[in-house]
């Protein structure tokens, strides 16, 4: 189906950029706490657990999950915040309690605030992953809005490489191997990891600060019935005739809808079943696809492949940085080679690695061979799912239940995030690092072959006209 009056030459030349870049930017620093929040824990996990003699597998487990717990429930609530007080308070919120979890981590000296704090940070991160993103898409132009909405997992990737960078520069050399209790009394494991999680104030105070000056998303507005605000914002984006476009266009769908907000039952409706679906299958599997657990699990990773906690630590910065430069090599390929494609390509390129790191791991192929390998992997993940996925989900459900719908696939995001780090201990323990990648190899086969018959190229098209292509009334 082609575009609508969204991608006239006219109507795109008068758009603002700046202020769209301004938006975007500012909403995308949800994402950039997002990686920060998730990946600083990795590095700062040899010391916390030192400090509160942390053994067992299963309490190292929810020490590293805990955080997930807080990602599902601010998933689920994010759809009712965000279509009932707006996209830009929701992000003010999350920005808060972000705020609160940095500090509250690191100020605690036993176990169970430690976990409660990070809940709390984990509440903002599900707020966050799915709200950013649609923000985001709300007030791009549809020929740039696969660019734009790429933005904000570029942002992620730059949260993951300041933690990591972060954690390196904060902790002091460690020599040899130290004891548990030996290495509970260095500088790192008294006040070294806490002040990796202090750091993460900075952010969090500036994401709060900045969100106010930005406005309200204007496909919210329209929704919520306040057309004229809504008009004002369009007209400072691309002028009066890109306004009268857009209103129209989101006239069309949100006719015949008599509340502003949509229900959890509404979203379920046989109508939208179908892309209900793929939005949740694609987030369930952007997890599954096995690469985040190199970064919750690097030191168990690089650990078993033989490396000390000093070269651990430098390896995890070469995971950031290649993470880094391979997502900003994705910014442009987002619009140029589109989604379906590079999903493919990014999830059968996965299961090959998968089977490579398998083998290497069975073999007892160690040491450099791996950590090509774990780089390799990143950088395909960071090319393709990685932003792919957040572009999709911004994009593939109706303006009437966008937000409802995101937060339903987020909330399974989520869920398979936990899953797949509380489980790696278990099955790193049972089936051996070579037969967890196995495992992920499969998942990543199968992943492709749902994208080759399930999803649609959304480039190019505005939201409007892809409603009207995946909707069945």
């Amino acid at each position: 189906m082609s575009d609508t009056s969204m991608s006239s030459p006219a109507l795109n030349s008068s758009i603002n950029m700046k202020l769209v870049w301004l938006i975007c930017l500012v909403a995308a620093c949800g994402g950039l706490l997002f990686g920060y929040d998730w990946v600083v824990i990795g590095g700062a996990k040899p010391f916390y657990e030192a400090y509160f003699g942390i053994t067992d597998p299963f309490l190292s487990g929810w020490a590293m999950s805990s955080a997930l717990v807080g990602c599902v429930f601010g998933a689920m609530i994010s759809g009712y915040l965000s279509d009932g007080i707006g996209r830009k308070p929701t992000l003010i919120i999350a920005a808060i309690l972000f705020t609160v979890s940095a500090w509250g981590t690191a100020w605690f000296d036993t176990f169970s605030p430690f976990v409660i704090f990070r809940i709390v940070g984990g509440v903002g991160i599900g707020i966050a992953s799915g709200i950013s993103p649609v923000f985001i898409a709300e007030v791009s132009p549809a020929d740039r809005r696969g660019k734009m909405v790429a933005i904000n997992q570029f942002t992620i990737v730059i949260g993951i490489l300041a933690a990591q960078i972060v954690n390196l520069m904060i902790a002091e050399p460690v020599n040899g191997t130290p004891s548990l209790e030996e290495l509970a009394q260095t500088w790192n494991g008294q006040m070294g990891w806490r002040y990796m999680f202090w750091a993460e104030l900075v952010p969090a105070v500036a994401f709060f600060l900045l969100m106010f000056i930005v406005p309200e998303s204007p496909r919210y507005l329209a929704k919520s019935g306040k057309i004229e605000q809504a008009r004002k914002v369009l007209v400072k984006i691309g002028g009066e005739d890109y306004a009268k476009a857009t209103l129209a266009e989101i006239e069309v769908t949100l006719r015949g809808s008599e509340e502003n907000k949509a229900s959890f039952k509404e979203t379920l409706q046989p109508k939208y079943r179908t892309v209900l679906i793929i939005g949740v299958v694609l987030a369930a599997f952007q997890q599954w696809s096995g690469t985040n657990v190199i970064f919750n699990y690097a030191q168990e990773i690089f650990a078993s492949a033989g490396f000390d906690i000093d070269s651990t630590l430098k390896s995890i910065v070469a995971t950031g940085s290649i993470n880094f430069l391979a997502t900003i090599i994705a910014l442009p390929l987002v619009d140029k080679i589109g989604r379906r494609r590079l999903m493919i390509i990014g999830s059968a390129g996965l299961a090959l690695i998968y089977l490579g790191m398998a083998f290497a791991y069975a073999t007892g192929t160690l040491g450099m061979p791996v950590l090509m390998l774990v780089l390799a992997a990143i950088a395909i993940y960071a090319i393709t799912l990685a932003p792919v996925t957040w572009v999709l989900l911004s994009e593939i459900f109706p303006n009437r239940i966008r937000g409802m719908a995101v937060s339903i696939a987020t909330f399974s995001l989520w869920v398979a995030c936990f899953l797949l780090t509380y489980t790696f201990p278990l099955l790193n323990a049972s089936l051996g690092a070579s037969g967890s990648f196995g495992l992920y190899c499969i998942i990543c086969a199968c992943g492709c072959i749902f994208v080759i018959k399930n999803v649609p190229e959304t480039k190019g098209v505005s939201l409007e006209a892809l409603e009207k292509k995946l909707v069945k009334e």
